[in-house]
């Protein structure tokens, strides 16, 4: 089981590589076995980066959007054409089942390329009428831009960043997470072959430090991060100090209101989609269901029953839907908040294990579990526990369930159960969440912004929302007659 890239880093055009660089070993997370090894980038191969990142995209700004635009839509065919193949290097890297990735991984990102492709050329400023004079406004681009991707989508990842920035005339150097550095490579490939001139995306291995250098450079004019909570905040306190512009798209502790009207199948379903897709490792997760009274004894007698017949194991067997959480630290932190669940009083309604499966020994596998009984002031009901543990709380009220609901310093995302409409939307009116759902969760398309609120990130991912935050705004003024000066 290998999946050897041509060399660690992609830059200007080719695949380079210094192994004086730390040693990146990468972990197919259902056996344990290194299927790779990268090494960090050096300060040098971080300079060659960002310096003809520099020089190409001065000349790809002044490309006419449209010509741009079509480069990404070559790229985005390039990513369908390939799809299997990436979908297999996905679950080599990250342990998700294939038959997630084969619909929620490149083709996300291919979604997203072919987007900005055809929404850059409508793209403009706007004219203002002063009355006789005018003036006008010009979205410009911010030049070289550094991306930060998180292990849980990483082709996706670096298509949601580079997408919008790239379209908006942009160069990206993109720093893939250390856990799983492989697809990003093969983006790269594919954006070459589309046509995109050498140094507009490259790709530099590694871990924190390299972050660090890449946002600390001068020749850098934004930085975005999708990861944890802590990560944003010495990232964003690192950009602040030079004034950069910045993207967060960080961690959540997301509830789900399920009232007691709701579809019962339906709810059980968002909240299994909230919490257990992708082994539970999505930031936007509803890992606090909340439950109303009448409704939970119901709702939880069915979720314990579906829950119970997720298929683990192979993450390439078509057949398998629950994969290996993605290393081994992920595995003990996500047994360990099990183990406090238990401690602090919550009751295991099913799952809560670590199952050994026969040729997997080494894998890093957890039961989908759930807890009930929960209290908001546990641990496991305050703090991003990252893999497939839901803690289902009960209420009894509207009023009640906002409260509760927004009783966290997160704000990323939130759902809503109900057929009763104009209360749905009341309720999400009142919710402090950047990405809500009515009556089903977890769907992110690319016209949607996506991004969340408080703790949880500053600016959006996606949508038309995204090329305004890889863009300045430049405004001009036309005077038309003369100039009334007093001296």
């Amino acid at each position: 089981m290998r999946a050897q890239p041509t060399a660690s880093h992609y830059v200007n055009g080719r695949y380079i590589d210094d192994d004086r660089g730390a040693e990146i070993a990468v972990i197919y997370p259902a056996t344990g076995e290194r299927i790779a090894t990268l090494h960090a980038a050096t300060p040098n191969i971080i300079e060659l980066a960002i310096e003809s990142a520099r020089e190409a995209q001065v000349e790809w700004a002044h490309l006419k959007p449209v010509e741009r635009g079509r480069i990404l839509r070559r790229a985005a065919d390039l990513l369908r054409e390939r799809n299997e193949a990436l979908a297999r290097l996905e679950t080599l890297n990250t342990g998700k089942a294939i038959q997630e990735t084969l619909v929620a991984d490149a083709p996300s990102a291919a979604d997203c390329l072919e987007y900005f492709a055809g929404a850059i050329a409508s793209f403009n400023g706007e004219h203002i009428d002063l009355g006789g004079s005018f003036a006008y406004t010009r979205r410009e681009a911010l030049g070289v831009c550094v991306g930060i991707g998180a292990w849980n989508y990483p082709i996706q990842i670096a298509g949601w960043k580079s997408a919008p920035a790239l379209a908006m005339g942009n160069a990206m150097v993109f720093k893939p997470s250390e856990n799983t550095p492989l697809s990003a490579l093969a983006l790269a490939e594919i954006y070459s072959e589309a046509g995109l001139p050498d140094g507009l995306f490259n790709v530099v291995q590694g871990y924190g430090e390299t972050g660090a250098a890449l946002v600390s450079h001068p020749g850098v004019a934004k930085v975005s991060v999708t990861g944890s909570v802590p990560t944003g905040k010495r990232v964003l306190a690192q950009a602040g100090t030079e004034m950069k512009h910045a993207t967060m798209e960080l961690g959540g502790k997301s509830p789900l209101i399920i009232f007691d009207d709701a579809d019962l199948e339906n709810a059980i379903g968002g909240a299994m989609l909230g919490n257990f897709y992708s082994t539970g490792q999505i930031c936007s997760n509803s890992t606090r269901v909340f439950v109303q009274k009448d409704l939970h004894e119901r709702f939880v007698t069915r979720l314990v029953e579906r829950t119970k017949k997720i298929r683990i194991g192979d993450p390439l067997d078509p057949d398998t839907q629950m994969g290996p959480l993605v290393n081994k630290s992920q595995h003990e932190k996500v047994l360990s908040y099990i183990e406090i669940g238990k401690q602090e009083g919550a009751t295991l309604a099913c799952g809560g294990n670590a199952p050994s499966l026969q040729g997997f020994e080494g894998g890093f596998f957890v039961e989908p579990t759930v807890f009930t009984n929960v209290t908001d002031a546990m641990r496991i009901a305050r703090e991003e526990i990252f893999g497939p543990v839901m803690s289902v709380l009960s209420f009894e009220d509207e009023s009640e369930a906002i409260a509760r609901a927004n009783d966290t310093d997160y704000g990323l995302a939130a759902g809503v159960f109900t057929r009763d409409m104009a209360r749905a939307h009341r309720v999400i009116g009142q919710l402090q969440a950047g990405t809500c759902w009515i009556n089903t969760y977890n769907l992110t398309p690319v016209e949607l912004p996506f991004g969340g609120s408080k703790q949880s990130g500053i600016g959006r991912e996606n949508s038309l929302a995204a090329l305004g935050h890889y863009s300045q705004l430049k405004s001009v003024y036309v005077e038309t007659g003369d100039v009334d000066s007093p001296y």
